[in-house]
């Protein structure tokens, strides 16, 4: 320990230290007062109680089991699923300890996602005054979109979609590139999250792109119209992954300062910050660079195909949410309130797998479900689990076998068995559960005609050349 007397000549960073400051950028500041004060003669002990005001706020504790209310909207129907429902509810026990958190629920398509502690696919969970980077994961604003192209012939669509969409790493090339909507780039590079180049360079070259693993772009009939439907299935791509790097460094640091007991990947950034509302409006940035990306596709099909658009909507599920004073993280769960955006409807999109029809559903904004609705079907284990329960059957047979009469194209040419329908839910099941638990009131069915989605393509050292628009 250090000790100074006033007969010392000057205050160090070690005496700062000392009486329990931090370093960080208001260091310098304070040993300028402290030393300045010093030098006029104040003894140490006022010095030292005037910076009393500077000191760091204690530490804050995780909270106890059985502080925070879990809500459960799903259950198990084979041995399976029993052991994913284990690991979900074991990591988000975990999850709910995080001194923000005041409350959490789960999903039908409920799956855990990464170590333990980190919520899970399907989770919800509201925070007060924070926004934590890791509750709506790298793929900020993983979304779908569905148009509804009246009578255009769904072969016609699902050829003219793919010569222009674009799957895989990387972006497009300078003569295919989409064009970014007026005003966008200046307002990123007016946000500090959002400002660095390599974000603005990837906001510009991803437009028009799907990115890979479960993105998709699906075609089908609606079975209440009889017209054509396409919907669209991907994040904030290259832009959304870099806010959430830059995100997650700056909530390790208040993590830090505020509760070193909390999991790094569920630190925190405080939401009455300059950082927590800069963040907050850069989230708000890569929504909307999110849904010109879905619209852009669209408008582009559509176009292509000379189809009248009769109806077009959107809505997200990796996201965060303000509603009555709380933060709604959602991870793989969709806002199922009508109010929760300027351009929410009340109707939400639950696609299930490629071989299933997806799911227009009007919310029911339910309580239990923190007025949530589930994305998709979930999985109940790993790729590498669904690929070793295939044996020796091949991903082509495989294929075959699961999509019989329908249309599947992957963009990088292989199969990607571990998209295959048998790797999710079974998708009655999630619809029984819809219902049972009250989440949505399905108000229509798009059955597939086909999909387009990225397949197995090389990542590291061969980038495939871009498709033109």
């Amino acid at each position: 320990m250090t000790t100074i007397d006033d007969s010392a000549t000057k205050i160090s960073g070690a005496h700062l230290i000392e009486w329990g400051h931090h370093p960080g950028p208001t260091f310098a500041d304070m040993l300028a007062r402290a030393n300045a004060a010093h030098a006029s003669g104040i003894d140490l002990a006022q010095i030292r109680a005037s910076l009393v005001p500077d000191l760091p706020p204690p530490h804050l504790p995780l909270q106890e089991d059985g502080t925070v209310p879990l809500h459960v909207s799903i259950r198990a129907e084979n041995e399976d699923e029993a052991t994913n429902l284990n690991k979900v509810l074991a990591t988000m026990r975990e999850v709910l300890r995080t001194p923000t958190v005041e409350s959490v629920a789960v999903m039908p398509d409920a799956c855990p996602s990464g170590p333990l502690g980190t919520i899970p696919v399907g989770g919800i969970v509201a925070a007060r005054n924070a926004i934590h980077p890791g509750m709506h994961s790298a793929d900020i604003c993983c979304s779908v979109m569905m148009t509804d192209l009246g009578a255009a012939d769904p072969k016609v669509v699902l050829d003219a979609a793919s010569t222009i969409t674009h799957f895989g790493p990387g972006g497009r090339v300078d003569s295919s590139r989409f064009p970014l909507p007026d005003g966008l780039l200046d307002a990123f590079r007016a946000n500090p999250f959002l400002l660095q180049d390599n974000v603005v360079r990837a906001a510009q070259t991803h437009m028009g792109t799907q990115g890979d693993g479960n993105h998709f772009l699906f075609v089908g009939r609606s079975r209440r119209t009889g017209r054509t439907v396409m919907v669209t299935h991907h994040g904030s791509r290259g832009p959304g992954g870099h806010l959430y790097k830059i995100g997650m460094k700056v909530a390790e640091r208040y993590r830090r300062q505020l509760s070193p007991a909390t999991l790094p990947q569920n630190a925190w950034i405080p939401a009455d910050t300059e950082d927590g509302r800069a963040y907050w409006e850069a989230l708000q940035l890569a929504r909307r660079w999110t849904k010109a990306n879905h619209t852009a596709l669209h408008h582009a099909i559509s176009t292509a195909v000379q189809a009248s658009v009769v109806d077009r909507f959107w809505n997200e599920h990796n996201f965060v949410f303000e509603r009555d004073g709380l933060f709604y993280h959602g991870k793989g769960a969709t806002p199922a309130w009508g109010s929760y955006a300027d351009d929410a409807s009340g109707r939400v999109i639950i696609p299930l797998n490629m071989a299933e029809p997806v799911l227009i559903a009007r919310g029911k904004d339910a309580a239990h479900a923190l007025g949530f609705a589930p994305h998709g079907a979930g999985r109940n284990f790993t790729r590498t689990e669904h690929r070793r329960r295939m044996g020796t059957i091949t991903p082509e047979a495989r294929l075959a076998a699961e999509t019989q009469g329908l249309d599947i194209r992957f963009y990088g040419g292989e199969v990607d068995t571990s998209e295959l329908p048998s790797s999710y839910k079974r998708a009655n099941a999630v619809v029984e559960q819809i219902g049972a638990y009250g989440l949505a009131e399905i108000e229509d069915y798009i059955d597939p005609f086909g999909c387009i989605m990225a397949g197995n393509m090389p990542y590291r050292g061969k980038k495939r050349r871009p498709r033109a628009a």
